[in-house]
């Protein structure tokens, strides 16, 4: 049976008539937490989801680890990948040649980053062949005579340029040939074969993929290759995998791992999930100083109360621990209210902007402004306990000082004018 304390505590919280400022209070006090830990569960909800999603695109368009050589390219690169797949932690290894061209079409002209690949040996390092919408990767092996060589561009490049399957593009490489009037730029034609779509702007918008044997001619480079891309078995360990390559092939070839790249970047989004996390904790700090304003007004209210019970033998520790109770109660309803409305609107996050935007005739998120045109919202289970463990721990901290107050009440001067 529950002790005496927890009956009192509840009584206390049903207000009689007389009371009824005190119960606005303690429901406004409810209604801070709620909003305080909805806000939180919602935010870093939001918070996570981008995180994750822009990891995955940038996983899925590029491979985890780069290998290349200093001040050259790599000639025997067939043997290099035989010897980075020997590397434990490491699944697969391909062949890459990248350079920056401009495309030219009848729609105009953009700048892009164009790369040549092996299109069996990329499916292996990356999710370009799954993210291919129209047309097939492995059209870029094609050799027919009198056509031109094929060529992938992304879903938003193409759109700018004004290009659909089997037009053609000029690739022009500012690297050219000297001639008699000086640098000559490098022109060849290509025939659009596929469109890819990684669902990052910056990608869709900037790359285009054409195969190794056309890279190697049209930039006059001979049968090497520029870049080893190496995808690894554990994204986390890319780093101690990079060290193991660079290990095994000596000083002349470096490393870079998708987290290197992108450490300022991540390391930026953190930094601002943690300074959100701290601003919209003060909600529910706001919130708990309702809760002690609602405590000691009731410890005003119930000084007759709270004297005949230490007159009748209850302890100063049962005393605090009706008015801690009566926080706690508070702290939980909030919290739990807050817990779910936030869950709700976590896994509804896509509907509920799309129904606003709507309403209200605007994009969210545009995607040649965000990363992403979606906003994404993926619920952490361990930041969900956090939330709840730090709203609880300030609702009980709120509580500590009215309660104090009220166990410390003289009995006798409490009921001297009753």
């Amino acid at each position: 049976m529950p002790p005496y304390e927890v009956f009192i505590g509840l009584r206390y919280l049903k207000a009689k008539r007389k009371q009824t400022f005190i119960s606005i209070i303690t429901l406004l006090s409810i209604i801070g937490i709620m909003l305080g830990v909805m806000a939180l569960i919602v935010v870093l909800s939001v918070m996570d989801g981008f995180r994750y999603e822009i990891r995955e695109k940038i996983l899925g368009a590029r491979a985890h680890v780069f290998l290349s050589k200093y001040g050259d390219d790599i000639k025997d690169y067939r043997e290099v990948i035989t010897q980075v797949e020997r590397v434990p932690g490491v699944l697969a290894g391909a062949p890459l040649m990248a350079a920056e061209v401009m495309l030219s079409s009848r729609g105009g002209v953009a700048g892009a980053f164009v790369r040549g690949i092996d299109p069996f040996s990329e499916s292996r390092v990356s999710t370009l062949k799954q993210s291919v919408t129209e047309g097939d990767i492995n059209s870029l092996n094609r050799d027919a005579p009198g056509k031109f060589p094929g060529i992938i561009v992304g879903k938003e490049l193409a759109k700018s340029l004004g290009l659909f399957l089997d037009d053609t593009v000029t690739v022009i490489s500012p690297l050219g040939d000297m001639g008699p009037v000086g640098m000559t730029p490098r022109v060849k034609r290509f025939q659009v074969t596929g469109i890819f779509e990684f669902g990052m702007f910056e990608y869709d918008y900037k790359m285009a993929y054409i195969s190794l044997p056309s890279a190697q001619e049209f930039l006059r480079k001979g049968d090497v290759a520029t870049t080893i891309a190496i995808k690894v078995k554990d994204i986390y360990q890319a780093g101690v995998i990079a060290e193991r390559i660079k290990g095994k092939l000596g000083p002349a070839y470096f490393t870079q791992d998708w987290i290197e790249m992108n450490k300022n970047f991540f390391s930026a989004l953190n930094s601002e999930r943690l300074m959100m996390f701290i601003l919209l904790s003060l909600i529910v700090g706001v919130a708990a100083f309702n809760i002690v304003s609602t405590l000691i007004m009731v410890v005003m209210e119930k000084n007759r109360d709270i004297a005949i019970l230490k007159s009748m033998g209850a302890r100063r520790s049962s005393i605090m621990k009706i008015f801690v109770f009566e926080g706690f109660i508070v702290g939980l309803v909030g919290t739990t209210l807050g817990v779910i409305f936030g869950l709700l609107i976590a896994h509804n996050m896509q509907a509920i902007v799309d129904f606003l935007e709507r309403l209200l005739g605007f994009k969210a998120m545009p995607g040649d402004v965000y990363l992403l045109s979606q906003l994404p919202s993926r619920v952490d289970p361990v930041d969900v306990l956090i939330v709840i463990c730090i709203a609880m721990v300030i609702s009980l901290l709120a509580t500590i000082y009215p309660a104090w107050k009220a166990s410390r009440l003289d009995p006798a001067e409490a009921l001297r004018y009753e």
